[in-house]
């Protein structure tokens, strides 16, 4: 990967709240926001930020499968919706399965750099609870190559990780593996109970591990490998922020100290056709992190957070391995050993992740830089993190599909 010929900024982050079971407010017996409230509320909330939609020039909004939970596509036109201002200004929809919302950040960037733009207004939403679980698991199984589904699990995606998780069994041990997939699944919650957003934020279990000890994985009635506690949510949600050159920070009056530095990014594509090359591998992750993180000029050790794309706790052990934080078949007891942890070695998903903030497939990835932004502008409120002075960068990486499409963001304090 090229260094960025331009220095791009993210600033004036928004989250709205993820809506689904475990949020009080929500009854899937009544009627609910839809799809337009989520966009305009995420968009409203970044555009305060940075004085209105006058100063913005593009938009780019990230979703997966509006057309079939929603029964709307044409998303680029619904962000003109969000204020009459960004009326006839170039929007764009970006799909890449749950790695949609940092494909549109990525576009953003791409805009940035190539000066057709010095702010962008980046969107990624998903509202999924438009169905019953049952046949939401169909739609999200066109994430992965849909010849498969007729031969697949009938929660697909539970399935398709399930195996990943048995195949680790099988390699390293079930009581080991599940050790630190346990303890994955009671930070998530911990941190989320710390994000008024989150989707666990009112999550009153007081023993997590136990919890988590009950609820063995039975195929009968789920998946082979892994309990509902091990995946993330079904979610209603959208987060904004705001793309920027340096020219774009000074337009919108925001002083760097209060914006993050996009220092390098990756995408990459596996082929969806293939199987994983090795169950037990995250290989599109790894390529896509360490591009990144080479173009950036630092290694892991520099990193003080990273927001990873747990869509299952499985997942979280791998991606561990995959970024060098521990050898393969050691991710587990890396997690176990509480490095992952808010004040562990690298701490992880410090609003709670996929499993504990929740996963609006399309708005995930731009969920994960608001976070990341949050905490290098110490924004973060009761789910602030010490950010050291050696250590001042911070990456997500977002996944869509099985290590399909996968994104990777480095960034660092605007002012540094």
């Amino acid at each position: 990967m090229k260094k960025l010929r331009r220095k791009v900024y993210m600033a004036a982050g928004y989250n709205t709240v993820s809506l689904g079971t475990g949020r009080k407010e929500f009854n899937p017996k009544k009627p609910r926001p839809g799809l337009e409230h989520y966009i305009k509320e995420a968009g409203q909330g970044t555009l305060k930020q940075i004085g209105g939609a006058k100063n913005v020039d593009e938009g780019a909004i990230g979703n997966f499968m509006a057309p079939r939970f929603n029964k709307q596509g044409h998303l680029a036109g619904l962000i003109p919706m969000i204020d009459e201002e960004l009326q006839y200004k170039p929007c764009i929809r970006t799909e890449g399965a749950c790695a949609s919302g940092a494909l549109s950040l990525a576009s953003g960037i791409k805009s940035i750099l190539a000066e057709t733009a010095d702010v962008v207004l980046a969107i990624g939403v998903e509202v999924q609870n438009s169905m019953k679980a049952i046949y939401g698991a169909d739609v999200l199984a066109g994430a992965g190559w849909f010849q498969k589904r007729k031969n697949g699990h009938a929660y697909f995606f539970p399935g398709q990780f399930s195996d990943r998780a048995g195949a680790y069994y099988e390699k390293y041990g079930l009581d080991y593996a599940r050790k630190g997939m346990k303890q994955w699944f009671v930070n998530a919650i911990e941190n989320a109970r710390l994000c008024p957003t989150a989707q666990e934020y009112e999550n009153k279990v007081e023993d997590l591990g136990a919890l988590y000890d009950k609820m063995k994985p039975n195929g009968k009635v789920f998946v082979d490998n892994l309990n509902v506690l091990d995946c993330s949510k079904v979610s209603d949600a959208a987060s904004g922020i705001a793309i920027m050159s340096e020219k774009g920070l000074e337009r919108c009056g925001i002083p760097k100290d209060k914006a993050v530095e996009i220092i390098s990014f990756a995408q990459v594509e596996r082929n969806l056709t293939n199987d994983p090359p090795d169950l037990t591998e995250l290989t599109a992750i790894k390529k896509a992190a360490h591009q990144a993180l080479e173009s950036a000029g630092i290694t892991i050790n520099d990193l003080a957070t990273i927001e990873i794309h747990d869509c299952f706790s499985i997942a979280g052990v791998l991606s561990m391995e995959a970024l060098g934080f521990a050898e393969s078949g050691k991710g587990a007891q890396f997690i176990a050993d509480r490095n992952t942890a808010r004040n562990g070695k690298i701490p992880t998903n410090t609003t709670g992740g996929l499993i504990g903030w929740g996963h609006p497939t399309g708005g995930t990835g731009v969920h994960q830089a608001v976070t990341i932004w949050e905490q290098l502008t110490g924004n973060a409120g009761e789910a602030q993190i010490e950010i050291p002075a050696d250590r001042p960068y911070g990456m997500s990486i977002n996944m869509g599909g099985d290590d399909v499409t996968v994104v990777a963001i480095v960034y660092k304090r605007g002012d540094l």
